[in-house]
């Protein structure tokens, strides 16, 4: 293989390359569109020219037809007139038109069976454009879907490494630590007035147990306390002895330990 040969090759198909991807669907459909109805008028020209030539031979076959007539009567009037010579001139001018009139005939019939393939084509055509705008329509639109889609996949596809959707996912887990902050910051808080509201209640019972534990001293303290003056006078109180003061420090003792 020649080196002028690969490298046509090359440019060939890097050409057809960039013409592929610079194709655009939408685009091609309808310069596809506009170029067939080119070919239709064309087609239409080509078929009103074939109709005019046609009916030109046509009325070309007629005339010749007319002089055959015409020349044989003038055959018959020259001899009837005794011109023979005339009379046979006129048959030749009228086997000249006979031998035209055969060939317009064949002419004639040949422009009808094109005439009638071209209608034929002009026809099919017609209806091939009609089913290619129809189809156009459907497949621009698509066209325009699966590039939509396209574009949407390739948007989704480049999401994953977006830094603005990193720096969304980074906010959305600070939003939900501040909210877990906030959160425990509400159970501390809760708890805490809580122990408050307990501290606050046990109070209660710890100030009613001093005040009975108060109640019972002094019960006991007017128990063992001294006469009154006004009973006896210092000098008739008699003396206590150490062991009955000790008794009673020991019953304070134990009603103080039950408590």
């Amino acid at each position: 293989m020649g080196f002028f040969d690969r490298l046509s090759r090359l440019l060939r198909a890097n050409l057809n390359d960039l013409v592929s991807k610079a194709e655009d669907p939408v685009k091609i459909l309808d310069q596809s569109v506009a170029d067939m109805q080119s070919d239709l008028v064309k087609l239409r020209q080509a078929v009103a020219i074939a109709i005019a030539s046609q009916k030109r031979l046509s009325n070309q076959a007629d005339q010749a037809k007319g002089q055959i007539d015409t020349w044989y009567e003038r055959a018959e009037l020259a001899l009837k007139k005794g011109e023979e010579d005339l009379a046979k001139e006129a048959l030749a001018r009228r086997k000249t038109f006979q031998e035209s009139s055969t060939s317009l005939a064949n002419q004639l019939k040949a422009q009808e069976g094109q005439v009638e393939m071209l209608k034929r084509s002009l026809v099919a055509l017609e209806g091939k454009i009609a089913e290619a705008r129809t189809k156009k329509d459907m497949l621009k639109a698509r066209a325009q879907a699966a590039q939509a889609q396209q574009q949407l996949q390739s948007a989704v596809g480049n999401i994953g490494t977006n830094s603005a959707m990193a720096a969304f996912e980074r906010m959305e887990d600070k939003v939900q630590a501040l909210e877990a902050s906030s959160q425990a910051s509400a159970e501390l808080a809760g708890a805490d007035l809580e122990s408050q509201f307990a501290a606050l209640e046990g109070s209660d019972d710890v100030d009613d147990e001093l005040s009975a534990l108060r109640d019972r001293l002094q019960a006991g303290a007017e128990a063992v306390a001294l006469p009154s003056t006004s009973e006896k006078s210092l000098s008739d109180i008699e003396e206590v002895s150490v062991s009955e003061v000790d008794s009673d420090l020991e019953e304070l003792k134990r009603s103080i330990d039950k408590l």
